[in-house]
């Protein structure tokens, strides 16, 4: 069984990581949390596990513990240099997404990492079942020659709640950008590959970081992709409308999150969306994915010899990441200028 510390215990760590570590087989031995309330829920949750007040004190206990992975819960801001500190205590790291708050600072963990311990990042979207049933859809031609894919994630949240993501800056890991567009760039990525160039707007309405942000992407392959993320949704928009040659993909909505067109939502749950040809429409069949196979990759790629081998076995390459990173910082320079910019991933020749 695989021995696990989770550092932190808000949001990502109690409610996502730590329910999936287990459901795939993994023994949560520590997490680290010094909030009294999350201390008492840990204790309830995982009363065998060991309650740490942070990262360095579970370093510390780290041999004892015998832990063979740690994985990164904590707020966007501190995963690089937590990371970093990880990696030089020598054991194998998950970090929740983003890797960094930018391409060139994700790139030096990447750098840190090669050869000397196997480091993924938790990309939860690719073991979603609106995704991975795109996913099938485009590889099999279904769709035909793919032109256009709109992706949303749009919330209604007028009342802001105080919390990190909302009360911090962008260059400490606040804002929707970090948050949601890391996902919705790897998606795209994944289906349509690299990004080329980009054009965004941000807005920041209620937040100190952009509550607000929509990016254009330019493809390699051609594709383009409309990214939209707003708290600010009170009538939100499907999740997916993906366009092309041979018909089009809609989705309302996925995961329990809202989703428009109410009319559209999944039949039952055997199905992921719609398959449109004109005015004809039928459902998709979803795509079987378990959320928590991500962790039992982990966990099988953890059991290779060596350090290389693990490496190429993670479910996520952590340059995934960075070259994600890299679309957003472009994004960012986008919205300042009102101009299309081009990608550039750090580590890779233009």
């Amino acid at each position: 069984m695989t021995r696990v510390a989770v550092v932190g215990y808000g949001m990502a760590g109690r409610d996502i990581h730590v329910p999936l570590l287990r459901e795939a087989g993994c023994e949560v031995v520590a997490v680290t949390t010094a909030n009294p309330d999350r201390v008492a829920a840990a204790e309830r949750d995982l009363p065998q596990a060991e309650v740490l007040p942070d990262l360095p004190a579970l370093l510390h206990r780290a041999e004892e513990l015998a832990l063979d992975l740690v994985v990164l819960g904590s707020p966007s801001g501190v995963h690089a240099e937590q990371a970093e500190l990880v990696i030089e205590a020598g054991l194998p790291l998950v970090v929740d997404k983003p890797l960094g708050v930018g391409a060139v600072q994700a790139l030096r963990v990447v750098d840190s990492a090669r050869g000397r311990v196997p480091l993924s990042v938790f990309q939860s979207c690719r073991f979603d079942p609106d995704v991975a049933t795109l996913r099938r859809l485009v590889h099999h031609g279904v769709l035909g020659a793919v032109v256009r894919a709109e992706m949303r994630w749009e919330r209604w949240q007028p009342a802001r709640s105080g919390r990190w993501r909302e009360v911090l800056p962008a260059e400490q890991g606040g804002g929707v950008l970090l948050d949601l567009h890391t996902h919705m760039v790897d998606a795209v990525v994944r289906l349509f590959g690299p990004v080329r160039s980009v054009y965004a707007e941000l807005a920041s309405r209620s937040t100190t970081a952009e509550d607000e942000a929509f990016l254009s992407c330019r493809h390699d392959s051609g594709v383009v992709s409309h990214l939209g993320a707003s708290a600010l949704a009170a009538a939100p928009g499907p999740r997916w409308r993906v366009l092309g040659t041979r018909g089009s993909y809609l989705v309302s909505g996925t995961n329990g999150e809202p989703g428009g067109l109410a009319e559209l939502h999944d039949p039952d749950d055997g199905h992921c969306g719609w398959h449109y040809t004109g005015t004809d429409r039928s459902p998709v069949p979803v795509e079987p994915v378990d959320p928590a196979d991500y962790y039992r990759h982990v966990a099988r790629a953890l059991e290779e010899t060596d350090v290389a081998a693990a490496q190429g076995a993670m479910p996520v390459d952590p340059s995934d990441a960075v070259h994600g990173l890299a679309v957003l910082d472009a994004a960012r320079v986008a919205a300042r200028t009102g101009a299309v910019e081009e990608v550039l991933t750090p580590g890779v020749a233009p």
